[in-house]
């Protein structure tokens, strides 16, 4: 049983909306977010930071780190993050294989935190009532996680049009106000289900 989750983040905006959604995966078991100040911060702190970790860390918890894929090479990205984690020492869910206990897993958000937005779009219309029910059905936003032009530009036009955020939408706010009306299992982000399944990869541990 998963004693405790460790999820290191790069900004605000994911922290908050994890304070919501995690309880709704993790139940009892506890959690504890760490943000950074961007993603250069938690990539260049991510080697020392795991490093102390693995000089530590409890049989019986994990490490979730979680970072945007931005316009970098997703392959290259998790390439990167599984060999600051090897070197630290710290076994990773892609090293230990399918149904095996792992100490850190690493996910990327394809591209930003949006594209999980755009994958619950009834939370997001929960909490913006006058966006179009339509969204996910229209070609350009069927895929949450291919969504061109970036999903934060994307959601700023689609709430402009609607009548909100008539200046540039502030990012904390939106995931304050979207998040608490997420509920994972009809998210149709395929980023958020590996975040998910990694979630519940290590809750299965016996």
């Amino acid at each position: 049983m998963l004693g405790k989750l460790i999820v290191l983040v790069e900004e605000y905006s994911m922290e908050a909306t994890l304070e919501l959604i995690l309880p709704k995966l993790l139940g009892d078991t506890a959690f504890e977010i760490h943000r950074f100040r961007c993603k250069d911060d938690l990539l260049k702190q991510l080697p020392a930071r795991l490093k102390a970790y693995s000089a530590w860390l409890p049989a019986d918890w994990a490490i979730l780190v979680l970072v945007d894929r931005d316009d970098d090479h997703c392959e290259q990205l998790k390439t990167q993050l599984e060999h600051i984690a090897k070197v630290s020492g710290l076994l990773t869910k892609t090293a230990a294989g399918d149904g095996n206990r792992f100490q850190v897993a690493n996910r990327i958000v394809i591209e930003e935190l949006e594209s999980w937005f755009f994958g619950d779009w009834q939370a997001v219309r929960n909490a913006y009532p006058r966006v179009a029910a339509t969204i996910p059905q229209r070609a350009a936003y069927r895929d949450p996680d291919a969504i061109a032009g970036g999903t934060w530009e994307a959601m700023e036009r689609v709430l402009q049009r609607a009548g909100y955020y008539r200046t540039r939408i502030r990012k904390l706010e939106l995931a304050r106000s979207i998040a608490p009306h997420m509920e994972p299992e009809r998210n149709a982000s395929h980023s958020f289900h590996m975040f998910c399944q990694a979630v519940s990869a290590a809750m299965a541990w016996s």
